[in-house]
């Protein structure tokens, strides 16, 4: 969380600062701050709140400074705050932070009896006065390796002095941080997005490492203060600025942008010639890998355990699936002959980037699937394979989750094939079901009027439930799950074989129950489970898929049904009313849909 911008250009950089801001806002927006160098004096401005309130600030548009830096919050020590908001700044420095100072309590303490004053709640001050007592005796580069020597946990770092109004100093460790490069002019930014705006050249930091920032030229040093050379690499120029152009939010816009993203997925993986699947440069030998064990967090981990029944039904792989926060801290017994497989959409999640550093300490077979190719998981996994479905903003996950499942069932698929766990022409089938999926996702969008009525009855009742089994059941999850970010409504998924084993007892009279029972292998079964709960009351929603056959309906509150396919392929056809039933149900509650509380879009602290 939280998000990093620093300029140092012979103009005025303030509303530069504040515009690559807004687009970083996906990453905190507790609140937000800038500090320029102006006149020999560090200018601060902070707000609570988002940009647009610090923009508003007098004092932000009068300052003058070409040097600078900027932030937005996701609050982790202290309220959000103008008090607690970034930058942090001492007489002599101002410093940007995103992470986490595990030491900071003792730190603290240390630079209290040295006689230093703290002002807010914050981990990130210690660091202000970590680096001011420093310069008491060291030069700059050895006043930043040695605050950084010190400090225990995560952090991307922005910093300017008051002394040296030519220079920003980045530094990185856990987090992510670019520097971007620009005529006479130099960029630090905590992801490629937000400079993509300025510039197309860009170096990422390496743990441990820490640069110095000039308008003609940056200089990189490793941990020790040893200069390193770094390349310079050149971002793809495909996607244009992302605006949400006719749509209230960028999550409508993004839930009907989703045909698309299927077809960019099938265009880049599926040979239409021969009705393959390219997977170039695969770097091991199918032989080679007897167990795969597939590794995300929240939504990331609901494509995951969608793709253990994929591999499971399409190759003899033994196959788990973990969340990564989960697996880095159990006793693991790494195996030569396991692919491990991490799954993020901005490829910045600390926790799945920590699993990944884990399993690559241990020389593991690893790799990412991830939207941002550029990103630290991306960089360090083995094998990348890309999502391919343009930038995403809005906090709850969308298409970026049909792109995850897409391109896990694509790659079960080809290891299947390459195994000879399924023959050609099951695979064949598959693949010309596959060509289908956009214009079936397109037509299952257009239950938009039946979900918006829906919506109103999940508003009103205390909490809701939704049930799958089988492929349907990590579905329920992620049904569940975007109806608590948006509407901030509890919801539980389960699988609806489990409901006789406990979770029965929260049935009552009235409540909201989401069956999804497709006309699949389950069918029989879950309209069973769906009966049990019917006889207690709940007011069931059946989510099925259309067929000549009607289905079971008596005492069904309402009924939502989606286009045929093959069992492999309805999942993607259940979540997109879910979807929609979150966003709608958030709508009429007033509520910022592209940015719930409490939560940001890239996750990258523990």
């Amino acid at each position: 969380m939280c998000g990093i911008i620093g300029i140092n250009s012979n103009k005025p950089v303030s509303s530069t600062i504040i515009n690559s801001l807004k687009k970083l806002e996906y990453r905190g927006y507790d609140s937000a701050g800038i500090a320029t160098l102006y006149d020999g004096l560090i200018d601060e401005v902070k707000s609570e709140g988002r940009v647009n309130n610090l923009e508003k600030n007098s004092l932000v548009q009068s300052m003058k400074g070409t040097i600078g830096i900027g932030h937005v919050r996701w609050a982790t020590h202290g309220l959000p705050n103008s008090i607690n908001a970034h930058p942090h700044s001492s007489q002599y420095v101002s410093v940007v932070h995103n992470g986490i100072i595990e030491n900071s309590t003792l730190l603290k303490k240390f630079l209290i009896s040295k006689g230093h004053n703290f002002k807010s709640q914050t981990d990130t001050e210690v660091i202000v006065h970590l680096i001011t007592e420093n310069l008491k005796t060291e030069n700059i580069v050895n006043s930043i390796k040695k605050t950084l020597k010190s400090l225990q946990g995560s952090f991307a770092l922005g910093i300017v002095f008051k002394d040296q109004p030519d220079l920003i100093v980045g530094a990185r460790r856990g987090s992510p941080l670019a520097v971007g490069y620009g005529p006479n002019e130099n960029y630090l930014g905590s992801d490629s997005y937000a400079l993509k705006s300025m510039t197309n050249k860009i170096t990422y930091l390496n743990d441990g490492e820490f640069c110095i920032i000039k308008k003609d030229h940056v200089e990189f040093f490793d941990e020790d203060g040893v200069k390193v050379n770094k390349k310079v690499l050149e971002l793809s120029s495909e996607e244009k600025s992302y605006d949400k152009g006719d749509y209230k939010h960028f999550m409508a816009k993004e839930i009907e942008e989703q045909p698309t993203t299927l077809k960019n997925g099938i265009k880049e993986y599926i040979d239409n010639s021969n009705n393959d699947i390219n997977i170039y440069n695969f770097p091991w030998k199918t032989n080679e890998i007897n167990a795969i064990t597939l590794i995300g967090c929240g939504t990331a981990y609901h494509s995951c355990l969608m793709a253990k029944y994929w591999f499971e039904e399409l190759t003899s792989l033994d196959v788990s699936i973990d969340i990564a926060s989960e697996f880095r801290y159990r006793k693991n017994r790494f195996k030569k002959n396991s692919l491990y497989v991490f799954v993020s959409q901005s490829g910045e999640t600390a926790d799945t980037y920590a699993a990944l550093d884990l399993c690559n300490q241990n020389n593991m077979k690893t790799c990412s699937i991830v939207n941002v190719i550029e990103s630290s998981i991306a960089r360090d996994s083995k094998f990348v394979l890309p999502i391919h479905c343009g930038t995403e903003i809005g906090v709850a996950s969308t298409k970026a989750f049909l792109g995850q499942m897409l391109i896990l069932y694509i790659f079960a698929l080809k290891i299947g094939l390459l195994r000879k766990d399924i023959i050609k022409e099951k695979f064949t089938e598959k693949i010309k079901d596959l060509k289908t999926l956009p214009k079936l996702v397109e037509q299952t969008l257009l239950t938009d009027n039946k979900i918006q009525t829906i919506s109103t009855t999940f508003n009103e009742a205390k909490g809701s439930m939704f049930l799958g089994r089988g492929f349907s059941y990590p579905i329920a999850l992620e049904g569940a799950l975007k109806l608590k970010e948006l509407s901030y409504i509890h919801a539980e998924g389960y699988p609806a074989g489990e409901m006789k084993h406990g979770p029965l007892a929260l049935i009552e009279e009235g409540m909201p129950v989401v069956i999804l029972a497709p006309r699949d292998s389950y069918y029989k079964k879950t309209i069973s489970n769906m009966q049990e709960v019917i006889a207690r009351g709940a007011k069931v929603l059946l989510i099925t898929n259309k067929s000549k056959d009607e289905v079971i309906s008596e005492n069904i509150w309402e009924k939502v049904e989606v286009e045929s396919t093959n069992d492999d392929l309805l999942p993607f056809l259940l979540t997109i009313p879910l979807q929609k039933l979150a966003y709608y149900s958030a709508l009429k509650k007033g509520y910022d849909i592209d940015k719930p509380r409490n939560l940001a879009k890239s996750v990258t602290v523990e």
